[in-house]
């Protein structure tokens, strides 16, 4: 019976969206899949929870597809303030 509560763990890993070039996409960090901001088919990753600050949202939290790791997008408020 233990054998069922093992639960396969998967990183948590944090990606601060102002230190990324280019488009917004990015590699997983655990497996190099790369996620884009453009991927609206949920085949690569899975949008898991928005976390929103006054009327500004502040993270995401993705989880990877292929790995199950968990990724928290960070970044946002940095963005909104110099835009």
């Amino acid at each position: 019976m233990m054998k069922k509560a093992t639960i396969r763990k998967s990183g948590i890993y944090t990606i601060d969206l102002t230190k990324i070039d280019g488009d917004g996409a990015f590699p997983c960090p655990k497996c190099g899949v790369i996620i884009s901001p453009d991927d609206e088919t949920e085949e690569v990753y899975q949008i898991v929870e928005t976390k929103v600050k006054g009327d500004d949202l502040a993270e995401i939290i993705l989880r990877c597809n292929k790995c199950g790791s968990t990724i928290r997008l960070v970044g946002f408020l940095q963005q909104s303030i110099e835009g």
